[in-house]
């Protein structure tokens, strides 16, 4: 059940993912630019893979803590895509 509650969120996570890349808004393009020079052009997607893949794992191992991190995460990220789609100029 662990895993599949880290699925959902991490569904969730990259959907805001992308459409906060694709929004054109001035900070988040400012903010790819530094991790295009840093870790590649898909860069930022594959840190979200990362942090996908190790809740899981951490899921595997029943560690309710990796649950409940991965869904704070989740919760911070779709905060963070609401303040910058209802601020959209």
């Amino acid at each position: 059940m662990y895993i599949f509650i880290i699925f959902v969120c991490g569904i969730a996570n990259f959907a805001m993912h992308k459409a906060m890349l694709e929004s054109n808004h001035p900070l988040i393009a400012e903010a790819r630019g530094s991790f295009r020079r840093m870790l590649g052009p898909h860069g930022s997607y594959f840190l979200e893979f990362f942090m996908l893949v190790a809740a899981m794992i951490f899921a595997n191992m029943d560690m309710l803590s990796a649950v409940i991190f991965y869904f704070v995460y989740t919760l911070a990220n779709c905060a963070a895509a609401w303040v910058l789609f209802s601020n959209k100029r």
